[in-house]
């Protein structure tokens, strides 16, 4: 195999030997075994072409010098054991025995350590096996991640692997191109490349040994973990391996988790465009009532301006908010395409029964008192209900959802009247009031506003399917605490983010301890960190913070996509220059070398005792023109693609003159059609708020008393840019 990736996705799958995996699999299983020996480990990657050392199985002393004489000197030897599945651990791994004599006592010693480590396990032999040459040992594994399914892991290994944790995660099966990512993606991608005159090691031997093992895996569920650890990585030379697998450990889970139900994207949109877009609403628990949901929820629709149909259902009332009040929906004259529930919980299950019969397409439930407080079964009785009529369910335990181009507040919160290009959405009712607050706070246009709650059904997934063909929604931005199907939304995702961007802010980024496992990669895989890849992955910003999520869902939007990866800053502060150029470190941007000729451009309209170079001080003292000569300078060349803005208030350029001035020389570039984002962070007294203000409604994104808050939003564009296929992806 040579230095590069493979660049066939499914090179060698026509040669893997399903049958004989199978059929292995199949006699542990009906011998009630769930962890392979290190052979039957052996017998799997010769299956697929998993390249491992020579090796015997020894059930004597003897054996094992034999074996060892035959293979060549020196060995290895290893305890196989299905009990033990960290050999290290027990003292069962001797390595580099150079003659018979230490092979025959080598025996001895593995055999009296298992013993002592496990009296009650059973012990098939021990493993004799050529010593790999030296190489850097890394990990590859896999693991049946709950949220995700299957994952593939590579990480720098040996028996510091979970102490050093350096590993990145991807979805098996792994194309070529997902496990060249994962050899750059380890904080240790150096060493792989070569560091202090040592040899790069096989890339593309090492990336087909990732690819391989997450075929491995996808072709057979039954497999729960598995750990190629360590893998040798070696120089490439022709005709000799550059991966070595030596030490194999594979672990069946006898009882997989079942597959959650599918829609199809089709199925989706049609339900979803009922939701969204509906022709009729029927408010199942509507009220007269003030302080009643079901009142709150009425005055909503019926203000909020919904020129559709609204059908209050309430048997004790005969009139609600001026319309006809009906005993029950079956009684409502004409089709309904949602209903709202506002009723306890336990009444739902009954008044959904006859929702389905009625043909309505989507089920918003407010109510709480389902799986939250323990009662999953009314939950799962009321989706089994759902099921059977083909009603899709929002909830329960929300706080309902908005949607601005058809005017609907299917809500009890304060209806929202902005709209714009923002599609919303939080697992938490606390979260949406949140969302809700600094929408109507920073006059944050938006198209949706949706709590998902206990996504007994409609999800992320299903949102992003809606939100992606959406014409009103420019980006999208999500709180969410889980993922129900987390291969799913990874699919919505790739669908969404070559169309508008989407953020996603994950609760819960701490590790809480990892889970038991029986492999690294099952431990290593117990936190935050599978979820940090895999939404990288699907192209997602993850957003570390409840504010950075919401300011990149208004900021997003306002920038135009970059062409190129030359940021260059200007500002009337060297300090603020500083912390700038920290934040574009941070954020992941490219600040731009500037060439000569660009240099004595800029030169020209900053003072002596200013500085050129990248960033630019043009200092504090300079009048209105230097600011604008500067930032014309910026935007006219072609080899500049995005501006960072450092303002500093003086007298002699007051915040309002620098935004008009900035503004009225973004907006003249953009009529010529050069339309380069630029942000600004804008440093003084409380008028620099009101001037921030005033630039990001002409799409300048801009903060006041913050470096970091800008750079920070035109990084996010950045890896929308690239993860939407704009850019080259970063390296």
């Amino acid at each position: 195999m040579g230095n590069d990736e493979p660049d066939n996705e499914e090179q060698g799958n026509d040669t893997y030997d399903r049958a004989t995996v199978r059929a292995l699999i199949d006699r542990l299983t009906a011998e009630g075994r769930t962890a392979l020996t290190a052979p039957e480990g052996k017998v799997v990657c010769d299956a697929y072409g998993i390249p491992t050392p020579g090796e015997a199985l020894a059930t004597s002393a003897e054996e094992a010098v034999g074996f060892a004489e035959a293979m060549g000197l020196p060995v290895v030897l290893k305890i196989v054991s299905p009990q033990i599945l960290h050999k290290t651990d027990a003292g069962g791994v001797l390595v580099g025995l150079e003659t018979p004599e230490a092979v025959a006592e080598g025996y001895a010693t593995i055999l009296a350590n298992a013993r002592a480590y496990d009296p009650a396990a059973t012990i098939v032999g021990v493993q004799v096996q050529q010593l790999v040459p030296p190489g850097q040992e890394v990990i590859v594994g896999a693991v049946s991640d709950p949220t995700f399914g299957k994952v593939v892991a590579f990480g720098l290994g040996g028996v510091l692997v979970e102490v050093l944790q350096d590993v990145t995660f991807r979805l098996a099966p792994a194309s070529a191109a997902d496990a060249g990512s994962m050899l750059d993606s380890i904080a240790a991608a150096a060493v792989l490349r070569g560091t202090r005159g040592a040899e790069p090691v096989d890339r593309g031997a090492l990336a087909e040994v990732i690819v391989r093992l997450s075929d491995l895996v996808t072709d057979f569920p039954e497999i729960g973990e598995a750990d190629l650890n360590p893998v040798v990585a070696l120089p490439h030379r022709d005709g000799s391996p550059g991966a070595i697998a030596a030490d194999v450990r594979i672990i069946l889970d006898p009882d997989p988790a079942p597959a959650r139900p599918r829609f199809s994207p089709e199925d989706i949109l049609r339900s979803m465009d009922r939701l969204m877009k509906p022709d009729a609403v029927a408010v199942i628990g509507a009220s007269a009532e003030e302080g009643k949901i079901g009142n709150s929820v009425m005055k909503n629709l019926v203000n909020g301006g919904f020129a559709g149909e609204i059908y209050p259902v309430n048997p004790k009332a005969e009139e609600i908010l001026g319309r006809r009040a009906y005993a029950g929906i079956s009684d409502v004259p004409g089709p309904v395409d949602v209903a709202v529930f506002a009723i306890p919980a336990r009444f739902v299950p009954a008044a959904l029964e006859e929702a389905g019969r009625k043909g309505v397409a989507a089920a918003v439930l407010i109510p709480s008192g389902f799986a939250e407080t323990g009662e999953t079964e009314l939950q799962d009785k009321v989706v089994a209900i759902a099921r059977k009529y083909g009603v899709r369910i929002l909830g329960p335990n929300i706080y309902g959802y908005y949607y601005t181009p058809s005017n609907l507040s299917a809500t009890f919160c304060t209806p929202y009247d902005v709209k714009g290009g923002v599609a919303l959405s939080s697992q938490s009712g606390g979260i949406g009031m949140a969302i809700l607050g600094f929408s109507r706070t920073t006059r944050t246009g938006v198209s949706a506003i949706v709590g998902l709650g206990n996504k007994s059904d409609l999800d992320e997934d299903d949102l992003l399917t809606f939100f992606a063909e959406d014409p009103h929604t420019t980006a999208i931005a999500m709180h969410l605490e889980d993922l129900k199907d987390g291969r799913a939304f990874v699919e919505a995702a790739r669908r969404t983010v070559p169309k508008k961007p989407v953020v996603v802010l994950k609760a819960g980024r701490t590790a809480l301890g990892a889970r038991a496992a029986g492999s690294h990669t099952g431990a290593l895989a117990g936190d935050d960190r599978v979820y940090d890849d895999i939404l990288r992955q699907a192209g997602v910003i993850r957003a570390p913070g409840l504010n950075e999520m919401l300011e990149y869902a208004r900021a997003l939007p306002a920038l135009p996509a970059p062409t190129g990866e030359n940021v260059v800053i200007i500002t009337g502060a060297g300090g603020s220059g500083v912390l700038l150029s920290d934040a574009c470190v941070e954020a992941g941007l490219t600040l731009m070398d500037i060439p000569p000729d660009l240099d004595e451009a800029f030169r020209r309209f900053i003072p002596p005792f200013g500085a050129a170079g990248n960033p630019i001080d043009i200092t504090g003292g300079e009048p209105p023109s230097t600011y604008e000569a500067t930032i014309r300078l910026g935007l006219s060349d072609p080899r500049i693609h995005a501006l960072i803005l450092g303002y500093w208030h003086t007298i002699v350029t007051p915040p309002m003159v620098f935004a008009e001035l900035t503004a009225k020389v973004v907006a003249e570039f953009r009529a010529q059609g050069i339309d380069k984002p630029v942000v600004a962070s804008l440093a003084g007294d409380t008028e620099v708020e009101e001037a921030s203000a005033y630039l990001f409604e002409r799409g300048i994104v801009a903060y006041p008393y913050t470096t970091e808050k800008p750079v920070a939003a035109l990084g996010a564009k950045y890896r929308w840019a690239r993860a939407a296929g704009l850019l080259p992806p970063a390296r």
